[in-house]
């Protein structure tokens, strides 16, 4: 994404005339949703934790709950991932290994409409392609041939990868699975490289140190199949244990991102307080950036990248910060911007979303305090100040959070 080049007048024209459509429709006063996934048990008589929705104001970036909100989804909901076009959300469940696929309503509300369960056991993270094909979700624990438990923390053993067909109507058709090494725990899938065809997927495997790996990927466009690319080895070891090996990954790696452009692969290490960047060669192999790793807040669980490809955030749990990054366009190199080692948000952030409407609200998931903080960036440097009246309650411990546009609301500045 990127800005358009308009004249000041042009631009005053335009965000006039959204102006004027904001009073005609009391719905366009709605920018996006966010949607955060809490663990908590909703009720004393239920063990499931829920999804928070919130509305989020076109002016100022401010949170407002939406009716019925939180949602009940499965036993310890970790993560989730909207579809492209913004008219489902997919709920990770760690303890019940399942995904629920959630409606989105043209006013924001979800309805739970079924519920999968993933190939393996304990499932960790979720990822969507760009073209809303294919659901990738990672699980710590494989399963059996007739789908008994074979390893578990007790006997701990390889995870993988479930693979899900998406059907038109937002469905998930019948799964395939990937084995993978040991304790899977993030997944990001590429867009296309401007003029290629190529898609990527990569895994983030948090072995015991000092095997930490990051696997690689190239997707089948119509099977969704994922097919190792060079320097990712996948075998099985002579008590036929699923081994895997890859690129190097830093001690404990904990989250991963790639920018829109598709070449540069982001990962932070919780361990060693750090940032590891990659460029991606034109096979999908992950080649180190010389001049790093980058540093990071006091341990780093989360990273994203706004919709430009210019800014990167991290989630800094124990030091309850969010990190603000300078992407150069040339490198890669992540840069200090303006305010990174002071944007303080509320106790233990987990995640960092950013709305695509207009792409300059972000918001963090607080696990400890059982918030949503928001923050405006600025799209000149990335810096992030604080929105009025953050942060926001939501219901307990939450984990993850997403955003998604509210319809084609507002598009005169971001485009495609």
């Amino acid at each position: 994404m990127k800005w358009n080049k308009l004249g000041r007048g042009t631009l005053a024209s335009i965000l006039s005339l959204a102006l004027v459509s904001v009073t005609a429709c009391s719905r366009d006063y709605v920018l996006a949703y966010v949607y955060v996934t809490t663990a908590k048990p909703l009720t004393g008589s239920s063990p499931n934790g829920g999804v928070s929705a919130y509305a989020v104001d076109y002016q100022i970036g401010s949170l407002t709950p939406l009716a019925d909100s939180p949602i009940q989804a499965g036993r310890n909901p970790v993560t989730l991932v909207a579809t492209p076009n913004g008219l489902n959300l997919y709920v990770v469940n760690h303890d019940d290994s399942s995904v629920g696929e959630y409606s989105i309503g043209t006013d924001g509300k979800i309805y739970l409409q079924n519920t999968y369960n993933v190939t393996g056991s304990m499932a960790t993270a979720i990822a969507i392609d760009a073209a809303g094909k294919f659901l990738y979700v990672t699980f710590t624990y494989q399963l059996g041939p007739n789908g008994q438990q074979l390893y578990s923390p007790a006997s701990p053993g390889p995870g993988g990868v479930t693979i899900f067909p998406i059907n038109g109507d937002g469905s998930l058709g019948t799964p395939s699975t990937l084995k993978v090494g040991n304790n899977p725990v993030g997944i990001v899938v590429s867009r296309p490289p401007a003029g290629g065809t190529a898609v990527f997927a990569y895994v983030l495997d948090q072995e015991a140190p000092p095997k930490a790996t990051v696997l690689g990927f190239s997707q089948n466009l119509t099977t969704g199949a994922l097919t190792p690319t060079p320097g990712t080895v996948i075998t099985t070891d002579a008590t036929g244990k699923t081994v895997a090996t890859g690129y190097g990954a830093g001690t404990t790696p904990s989250a991963i991102a790639e920018d829109p452009s598709a070449r540069f692969v982001y990962i932070t290490d919780e361990a060693t307080n750090q940032l590891y960047g990659n460029l991606v060669g034109n096979n999908g192999s992950l080649v180190p950036m010389t001049n790093g790793p980058f540093a990071t807040g006091i341990f780093p669980v989360g990273v994203t990248i706004d919709p430009r490809g210019k800014f990167l955030y991290v989630a800094n749990f124990s030091s309850s910060t969010v990190g603000a990054y300078a992407i150069d366009v040339a490198s890669g190199t992540p840069v200090g911007s303006v305010g990174s080692a002071s944007t303080l948000v509320d106790t233990a952030p987990t995640c960092v979303t950013i709305e695509p409407a207009l792409g300059i609200y972000a918001y963090s998931s607080n696990n400890l305090a059982s918030t949503v903080s928001a923050l405006k960036l600025d799209p000149h440097n990335g810096g992030l100040s604080q929105v009025q009246n953050t942060p926001f309650p939501s219901s307990g411990l939450p984990t993850c959070a997403v955003a998604v546009a509210n319809g084609s609301h507002p598009t005169q500045i971001i485009v495609e």
